[in-house]
């Protein structure tokens, strides 16, 4: 009898704690299912770089990879993980990392989207002797890697320095990997010079909406040392990056956009749109949007025609065009019709808009009601003048306009890259 009681006061809360877990394992499944339906309702079903493939087979459906995810692009559904939320995955690596039985592939493009990558080795190093490459360009767009990479490249970049009275090294891009590798060349003591077309620093963290929360792990960076940042807003982490410029001194050379790099003998040439730079080796550490894509149209060069949005706040009370179909042109069109006075067109080609996230979506069709925001499919912009604009669509339509804001995506950089003689291999998930 005494047997039967102990074992019924130990199996009965076991069961129940049993019950529990299967209930709450069974309500974040249903989230998962939830998540994974409206991103294929939306089309946002392809991640942008690198991203984790699940063996099923292999999967044990623990979960440790869905907690270690810092953007929660995982969930599990039938029992197995899966990629649920594709567009939201940043390529962090802490799913495969975590998965105990080695189900987690991380891979670049898909089935139906391949991405370009250009091959480098394990030095950073492409297969064109002395070009190197860090970074978003080699697609890895982690802040945290990036820099780590933009670190490890400048080592191998020094190991052959000296015995030249040509530049050591021309670091192209001011971005996590670029400022990270020209801390490196100080620290080496190499002479380099740092080109940035922008006119501010950051890379691809510049264009990003303002107050967008950007996470990143602790990154040790050369002369400043262990830098832990976490979770920081895209002005917070630029803060931190001008700081360390200003402390160290770092030149860089903004508004230089290089046009070519030819092979000369012991090293290259660098050609910008201003000056040429001789140099021994060369570290591409630039972002994969390239040069910004323009709409080919009379009026363009206008000082009004932008191509990104820094501040909604200067187009208080203007009539803006905002161009394109895509998650940043409605961030930008949204954020701007929030300002007082302002009145805001988007103006998209298709007919209706595709990969675009469902909150952006519900933010749209809020921004419409207030009635400072306008859409308008299946249109096009034929000129720009100084103080209107000519939209195409099933007629022609002039609306007043004091700025125009182009987000039509950019243009790689891969003709520049091929005309280079580097290797770009075509991934469609593989690594």
């Amino acid at each position: 009898m005494m047997p039967l009681l102990l074992w019924t006061a130990y199996a009965v809360p076991l069961a129940f704690a049993l019950l529990l877990h299967l209930h709450a394992r069974r309500r974040r499944e249903l989230a998962s299912v939830a998540v994974l339906r409206q991103s294929m309702e939306t089309g946002m079903t392809e991640p942008p770089s690198l991203h984790p493939v699940v063996n099923p087979a292999l999967c044990c459906g623990a979960g440790a990879c869905v907690n270690a995810c810092p953007e929660e692009a995982l969930g599990i559904v039938n029992g197995k993980a899966q990629l649920i939320n594709p567009t939201v995955c940043i390529g962090h690596g802490a799913c495969a990392a975590s998965c105990p039985v080695e189900a987690i592939r991380l891979v670049f493009g898909t089935e139906r989207r391949g991405m370009e990558i250009p091959h480098v080795k394990p030095t950073f190093e492409t297969n064109v002797r002395g070009v190197y490459i860090a970074g978003e360009l080699g697609g890895m767009g982690l802040v945290r890697k990036a820099a780590e990479q933009g670190r490890q490249a400048m080592e191998s970049i020094a190991k052959g320095s000296g015995g030249s009275d040509v530049l050591d090294v021309v670091i192209v891009g001011a971005g996590p990997a670029g400022l990270s590798a020209s801390l490196g060349a100080m620290e080496k003591k190499l002479r380099f010079v740092t080109l940035e077309q922008e006119d501010s620093l950051g890379g691809t963290v510049y264009h990003y909406p303002r107050n967008k929360i950007v996470m990143t792990q602790p990154v040790v960076l050369p002369l400043v040392g262990k830098a832990r940042l976490g979770e920081i807003s895209k002005e917070s982490l630029l803060a931190f990056w001008q700081d360390i410029v200003d402390r160290f001194r770092m030149k860089i050379e903004f508004g230089q956009r290089v046009e070519k790099v030819t092979a000369v003998e012991n090293g290259f040439i660098v050609k910008t749109d201003h000056a040429e730079y001789s140099t021994r080796a060369v570290l591409m550490a630039i972002g994969r949007r390239g040069t910004p894509r323009k709409l080919g149209v009379p009026g363009e060069e206008l000082p009004k025609v932008v191509y990104r949005l820094i501040d909604p706040e200067q187009y208080r009370g203007r009539h803006v065009l905002v161009v394109g179909g895509g998650d940043s042109a409605i961030e930008a069109a949204v954020a701007i019709a929030a300002e007082e006075e302002s009145s805001v067109t988007l103006s998209y080609r298709g007919e209706a808009f595709g990969r675009v996230k469902q909150k952006n979506r519900e933010r749209l069709a809020d921004a419409e009601g207030t009635g400072r925001l306008k859409v308008m499919l299946g249109s096009k912009v034929s000129r720009i003048d100084a103080k209107c604009v000519y939209l195409e669509g099933d007629e022609t339509v002039k609306l007043a306009n004091d700025a125009v804001i182009v987000c039509a995506g950019g243009i790689l950089p891969t003709p520049m890259l091929k005309e280079m003689g580097i290797r770009v291999e075509t991934k469609f998930g593989t690594e």
